[in-house]
């Protein structure tokens, strides 16, 4: 039986940057601009890309004025060097479901907190509390209103989570928008004054209309698309219970053998960007011929079932 099992740390959990709140200080940000590398990203998280090397690189630029401009954001310091993420344009470049696979672990980290911080700002103009309009701060991690109330990046907490039968079958489910063939683990947000484990518990009743036991963490993974950070948990259910499916939010939902999971693996993920791959058929494992696509790299749902089908022999 395969109860409780490892995943590999997701992609966008890789950071390795120091962003310790000390770089932050005002005094400390006018004598370490002028040696910055600056990353510029547009409104839709596009951002520059060297692929000439082995490996795509991001495309850092030196700094373009004389201090750090209003809402640009310390995404941290790699060495001695102070790495910055700034609005801008960008005419060609990728965004962070394509490029969050292929980067080394301090640039994946580094543009995850771009995306994130700079998403903030540009849905935070105005104060909560009273409704003015607020300005950043030097580093670019808090607004300020006129009257003083100052404003955090928000980062909404979601559970993502494995349903399976303590043995070889987990349960794969798809929603109404997505592209044809493609299936997933179960996801939704917490709510307020809820636990995590309670989460677990009510989104997947809600979700599918199983009752789940044996609840256990994965790892956890940022989402800044456009603020959420995803938490992995697998939880045991029957297979035998019936399924129901929440109207609008789940179109399909079935039981999948782990041969089966780990042909999809092998025939590609979906990456959200791009169509699913191509039908790889049926399988004496079960009817399931209508899922075609997996979750691709970038995101935890791929670490988690890569997890679960490595699990046992």
């Amino acid at each position: 039986m395969t109860r409780h099992f490892t995943i590999a740390l997701p992609v966008l959990a890789r950071g390795t940057a120091d962003r310790s709140e000390e770089l932050r200080r005002p005094e400390r940000l006018a004598g370490s601009w002028a040696g910055a590398e600056v990353l510029v990203m547009d409104g839709t998280g596009r951002v520059a890309v060297d692929g000439s090397a082995e490996r795509p690189r991001l495309v850092w630029a030196a700094p373009a004025t004389d201090t750090p401009p209003p809402g640009a954001v310390l995404l941290g310091s790699v060495g001695d060097v102070d790495h910055w993420a700034v609005p801008g344009t960008v005419e060609d470049g990728g965004t962070i479901r394509s490029l969050g696979p292929v980067l080394d672990d301090t640039e994946a980290g580094l543009l995850t907190t771009a995306v994130a911080v700079l998403n903030w700002h540009a849905r935070s103009g105005f104060c909560p509390v009273c409704g003015r309009p607020t300005t950043p701060d030097p580093a670019g991690w808090s607004r300020v209103c006129p009257v003083g109330h100052q404003e955090w990046p928000r980062t909404d907490p979601a559970v993502i989570v494995l349903i399976h039968d303590g043995a070889d079958r987990m349960l794969l489910a798809r929603q109404p928008d997505w592209p044809a063939g493609r299936y997933s683990v179960l996801a939704g947000f917490t709510e307020a004054g809820e636990s995590l484990e309670a989460t677990v518990r009510r989104e997947m009743f809600e979700e599918v209309g199983l009752v789940v036991d044996d609840i256990s963490y994965l790892g956890s993974q940022p989402w800044p698309m456009p603020r959420s950070l995803m938490i992995g948990f697998a939880a045991r259910a029957d297979p035998a219970a019936p399924l129901r499916l929440q109207d609008g939010e789940i179109e399909a939902a079935l039981w999948l053998h782990r041969d089966e999971i780990r042909r999809l693996l092998t025939a590609g993920g979906w990456t959200g960007d791009d169509p699913p791959p191509p039908a790889v058929g049926e399988s004496s494992a079960g009817p399931t011929g209508d899922v075609t696509a997996l979750p691709g790299e970038v995101s935890i749902a791929h670490r988690m079932i890569q997890g679960w089908a490595d699990a046992a022999p």
